[in-house]
């Protein structure tokens, strides 16, 4: 990010980082109570400035996002372990999960179909609005962020850390690929600039995000977005909210929340319709 530094005769908080590695080496300097606050690592990741923490990790990305000036963006949500079609399926524990998770490498396919759908529109408005943008790992993510870039457009990866190695999809655009320790604050940058929600097959953190978004919206927290899920067959196999509106533990009319969808041109056109868009070209052929 390039510095933007406003005219004063106030010295920065970075000068003074520096002068202050050059301290003469004494007790004093050597003692954790010298270091400047913001340079302090071990008081930087204490337990009492946890609030600090959430500020910042949702101020740098929102500062980024404003300096690129995206207003919009179109979400999606996928399982990690769906493998690009023709690939093996690397997380699968048994014979079932491979013959499963292969199968369903169509929902990559169609992620990013979709995805090239979105960033067409996006493009048609200098890459303001509709904007991808994914939790930046592989399967569905992966797809996500690759349908950007297959039409040239910048695409958005929230990352976060997780006990095993990993590292962004190469398809995330470099500058705004970012971070997170907090699942917190990563939630409120995936939906607080959302203008649709795509879910895909996944798993627990899958269900997570579904469920995380119905709930704002059921509870007017969050304006009625298109909520779509990929997959009927799947969908309808996991997930059963007719059920929950017969118990009286939802309206009847929350299942009206999403749509099930199997295809990326039909999910798209939930989308062009529900706020009156253009129609886009035809998608770019992803079979290689």
């Amino acid at each position: 990010m390039a510095k933007r530094r406003h005219p004063t005769s106030l010295r920065t908080s970075s000068e003074d980082i520096a002068v202050s590695r050059k301290a003469p080496d004494t007790p004093q300097t050597r003692s954790a109570a010298y270091r400047l606050a913001f340079a302090d690592d071990e008081f930087m990741t204490s337990e009492d400035t946890r609030g600090v923490r959430f500020q910042l990790e949702y101020l740098k990305t929102e500062f980024r996002l404003r300096e690129h000036g995206i207003n919009s963006t179109v979400v999606l949500f996928g399982g990690a372990r769906i493998p690009e079609p023709g690939k093996p399926a690397w997380a699968a524990k048994n014979e079932i999960q491979k013959k499963n998770l292969e199968a369903a490498s169509r929902y990559y396919e169609e992620a990013r179909r979709f995805a090239q759908l979105a960033s067409q529109i996006a493009a048609s408005m200098d890459f303001k609005e509709y904007v991808v943008v994914t939790g930046g790992g592989p399967g569905v993510m992966e797809a996500g962020n690759r349908g950007a870039a297959d039409v040239g457009a910048p695409s958005i990866g929230l990352n976060i850390v997780l006990p095993h190695e990993q590292a962004p999809n190469l398809y995330v655009t470099p500058d705004l690929s970012f971070n997170f320790h907090y699942f917190a604050t990563r939630k409120i940058h995936f939906l607080m600039r959302a203008k649709a929600v795509a879910v895909f097959p996944g798993g627990f953190g899958t269900l997570d995000e579904f469920f995380e978004t119905l709930t704002l919206i059921q509870t007017g927290r969050m304006d009625k977005v298109p909520v779509l899920l990929f997959g009927k067959d799947f969908w309808t196999k996991v997930i059963n909210l007719e059920a929950l509106a017969e118990a009286g533990t939802i309206a009847p009319t929350d299942p009206d929340l999403f749509t099930l969808v199997d295809t990326a041109e039909e999910g798209w056109d939930c989308i062009r319709k529900f706020y009156n868009l253009p129609e886009t070209g035809e998608p770019v052929w992803v079979g290689g």
